[in-house]
Parts: structure tokens; C-alpha cells; sequence
């Protein structure tokens, strides 16, 4: 990547870094249903959203519309496929996370997001047709000699992993299609067909209304600060990323989330752990030392 791309880099880093703390503000409510933090952070996600389109953001949104009606039969087709395609996706890796995190394990859900960034790398190669240098794939090894090394657990945990990472990689894929429409808007149509999808199980499973303050003052930053600013910079960041490079990025989350476990919820980590994580760094190093090195030769 050369030096212009460096905002690119940053945006596409933030998210992880963020969605690695999501812990602490989780933790504050555990003592609510995983599900009705994820209805609320859906629904709060929609209104915040189009509240500052209506407000902010007509014009782009009227553009918007102006530059799809123009489009052929074709192209309209392909990008409503591909909408409510990325917002399953979406929907499926936060519902598979909260289900195994409640029924499989805190293990499954951890090591999905081990895995994620080799199937994003993969599916960048694949379907893509993204290039992986020597350098990238040596990096690539040295993530999955880490994940071996964090392995553990049943083969139904390890399945379960495999379809939280899956749902999340295709998603990134999916999204560096994408590219003609403005992110803002995306996000908010693909928040709205989101809440659409998790509907009909509110409606049937939901509890009463909560009144707590505290509950919804977290709801309203879970939705705000690790909602909606992080999809909305991974979305912008790969109009000029990779999505292999974006995926690799995503070794960021554990690697954060680790270091939010051990100093701040005072957890015990073990030093098999701590190397294993360190490999995980060293593998982001490997894959993004040439956006590195422009992001230095700049500054210099």
C-alpha cells in the first residue's frame, strides 16, 4: 500500500481495537439476557443512525438514491442481493456469538475470532482474486501455528468457531464489493434489515420493556461506540484495503481483549497464552510491514 492509503490503515484498525474492550461495557449488564442487549443494540443502532442521516445527511442520502435509480435491472438486483446478503451475515455472526458464549463456550466464541482472519485472508485470495506476497503468507503461517497453540476443546466448540468466523469473513467480502454506495447509508439500510430479521423473535421472546438506567446508558454506547463507529470505519477502510489485510487486522480484537482481561478484569494468563499472542502480533507486524514502513518514511 503506498502512503495515501495510510487513513485507510487506521480506519482499519480502530475497529478491533474497540470491539476488543467490548467486554468491559457487557460485563456492566451481564446480569440482563444476551438477547436483549443484542435487540436493543440493533434497534438504538437504527435510530441513532437515521436520526443523523434525516438530519445531517439528506443530500448524500438523496444522491444516493439519484445514483440507484440510474442503475440497470441488472445492477439493482446485485446490490439488493448483496445488501440483505451482508446484513444476514452481520446478523449471524452477532447471534452465533451470543449463542455460543451462553450454550457452547466462552472458548468457541474467543477462537472464532482466531480464526476469521485466515478465512478472510483466504476468501480475499479465493474469491477475490486478492495477491498474497511471501511475506503475507508467511504471516498467515504464523497466525496458524498461534491458533494451534490456543486450540483447545471439543470439535463441536472448534465447528461452532468456524461458523462465527465464516459469517464475519464473507461479510468483509462481501463489503469490499460494494462500492458505489455511500457507507453511512449502507449501514443504516443494513441496520433496518437487520432489525427486521431479529423482529419476529423479539416480538415472540421479549421480555418486558427495561427501565433501568444504567442498562440503557450502556445500550446506547454499545450501539454508538461498538456499533456504529466501528462498522462504519471497517466499511470505509476497505474502499482501499485489502481484505486480506483487513482480515489480519482482526487479530487485533483477542490481542486487545487479552490485554483488557489481564489488566483491567485481573484475569490469569498463562505464559502459553502470552506466546501465543505475541506470535498473533508478530504475524500483523509480518502482513502489514510494508504499510508500516510508508506510514514511518511518511511521518519521517
Amino acid at each position: 500500500m503506498t502512503t495515501g492509503k495510510s487513513k485507510y490503515f487506521i480506519a482499519g484498525i480502530i475497529p478491533y481495537i474497540i470491539w476488543g474492550t467490548m467486554s468491559i461495557p457487557l460485563r456492566n449488564i451481564k446480569g440482563f439476557p444476551p438477547q436483549e442487549i443484542l435487540y436493543y443494540r440493533i434497534f438504538v443502532s437504527i435510530a441513532v443512525v437515521w436520526g443523523i442521516i434525516f438530519l445531517f445527511r439528506r443530500s448524500v442520502l438523496k444522491k444516493d438514491f439519484n445514483m440507484i435509480r440510474t442503475l440497470s435491472t441488472q445492477k439493482k438486483i446485485k446490490l439488493l442481493g448483496l445488501t440483505v446478503l451482508s446484513s444476514i451475515l452481520i446478523t449471524g455472526n452477532w447471534f452465533t456469538y451470543i449463542y455460543a458464549v451462553n450454550s457452547v463456550s466462552l472458548k468457541a466464541a474467543a477462537f472464532a475470532y482466531m480464526v476469521c482472519p485466515l478465512l478472510t485472508a483466504l476468501c480475499g485470495f479465493v474469491i477475490l482474486k486478492e495477491q498474497l506476497t511471501k511475506a503475507k503468507i508467511i504471516a498467515l503461517v504464523v497466525a496458524f501455528v498461534s491458533i494451534l497453540l490456543l486450540a483447545t476443546g471439543s470439535l463441536h466448540e472448534v465447528l461452532w468457531a468456524i461458523l462465527i468466523a465464516a459469517f464475519y469473513a464473507v461479510y468483509v467480502i462481501v463489503l469490499k464489493v460494494i462500492k458505489d454506495i455511500d457507507k453511512f447509508n449502507f449501514l443504516g439500510i443494513q441496520l433496518v434489515l437487520s432489525g427486521l430479521m431479529m423482529l419476529p423473535m423479539y416480538m415472540v421472546k421479549s421480555s418486558v420493556l427495561p427501565t433501568d438506567v444504567f442498562f440503557w446508558t450502556h445500550i446506547f454506547l454499545i450501539a454508538i461506540v461498538f456499533t456504529i463507529i466501528p462498522l462504519f470505519l471497517n466499511a470505509y477502510a476497505l474502499l482501499r484495503m485489502p481484505s486480506s489485510a483487513l482480515g489480519i487486522l482482526i487479530y487485533l480484537n483477542p490481542i486487545v481483549a487479552f490485554t483488557v482481561a489481564f489488566f483491567y478484569f485481573k484475569e490469569r494468563i498463562d505464559s502459553h497464552q502470552l506466546f501465543a499472542y505475541l506470535l498473533l502480533l508478530l504475524s500483523i507486524v509480518i502482513f502489514n510491514a510494508q504499510m508500516l514502513k510508508s506510514i514511518v518514511l511518511k511521518k519521517a
